[in-house]
């Protein structure tokens, strides 16, 4: 019978190199280029700017009212996580900032997801900075 630490050797060398390692999320195969720990930390920012901030408020007590508002937020949520996912490693690229703040950094952005969006959704439909966005139906249509 082998020696279990001679055995146990390449066991140990390769966990270790796959603790390191982020997984990168797959759909169907096919790689999006998204790490799973900057999803959750920017889901977890846009939750905060939900809660505390309230950056998608609700807009009445009825239950229609409630359910449009809970699937906005859930929206909110799952483009906010999205675009801290590809954004934030751009972002930390650019700013030349070290790997340890990319959690930090993915939380930020998540949370400020939001009010980038609009921003960047006025600027290219042209419209004037102070207005809301069009959207389909609603009170206004």
């Amino acid at each position: 019978m082998p020696e279990p630490t001679t055995a146990s050797t390449a066991a140990i060398a390769t966990l270790a190199s796959a603790g390191v390692t982020v997984p990168v999320l797959t759909v169907w195969g096919i790689s999006l280029g998204l790490r799973a720990d900057l999803l959750i930390a920017g889901f977890a920012g846009s939750l905060v700017a939900i809660v505390l901030l309230n950056s998608v408020p609700s807009s009445g007590d009825t239950w229609q009212e409630l359910l449009r508002t809970t699937l906005r937020r859930m929206m909110v949520a799952v483009a906010s996580s999205l675009t801290a996912g590809y954004l934030t490693p751009l972002a930390m690229l650019v700013a030349a900032m070290p790997e340890p703040l990319i959690l930090g950094s993915a939380f930020a952005v998540g949370g400020g997801a939001q009010q980038v969006l609009m921003f960047m959704i006025r600027r290219f439909s042209g419209a004037p900075p102070g207005s809301p966005p069009a959207m389909e139906g609603g009170a206004g249509a």
